[in-house]
């Protein structure tokens, strides 16, 4: 796996939390292509509270869903995950590439702690209901495809 600095190409992202159809942050999304869905066994996602983050592990499978995404989007995205691929270790994501049925895509990978936080190892992450509240946003919003 490597980062790359390439923005001047489309690309496929693959995702597994809040940017998922039906979940708070799909909207970064509206314009791009989805592919379909898949499920990995290189992953372990850790429950965060208001929203997942990605490890490599083995796994039973953890579903994502597969878009193909325009540059900007890929910028847009690198700035709700707060991560500098310039400075990919101190982010708090880093961004990965990732084998899926349907071809290499761009994945997500938290950077932050897990201690004493359970690995999911199968199946999809689910917002719970009592922390929507006290969700945290990145600070800089995204709306119409700019951002702030």
């Amino acid at each position: 796996m490597q980062v790359s600095e390439d923005f001047k190409s489309s690309c496929r992202v693959a995702v597994y939390g809040t940017l998922k159809r039906g979940h708070e942050n799909n909207h970064v999304l509206k314009d791009s292509l989805f592919l379909g869905t898949d499920s990995l066994d290189s992953i372990l996602l850790y429950d965060l509270g208001a929203y997942p983050g990605a490890r490599l592990g083995k796994s039973d499978g953890i579903e994502v869903e597969i878009y193909w995404i325009e540059p900007n989007v890929l910028l847009a995205l690198d700035q709700l995950e707060e991560c500098d691929p310039k400075l990919p270790r101190s982010s708090l994501y880093r961004r990965e590439t990732i084998s899926t049925v349907h071809g290499d895509a761009w994945i997500y990978l938290f950077n932050g702690s897990v201690a004493g936080r359970r690995p999911l190892t199968k199946g999809s992450w689910r917002p719970r209901d009592s922390l929507l509240a006290s969700r945290k946003f990145p600070l800089r919003t995204i709306t119409e495809g700019n951002i702030s």
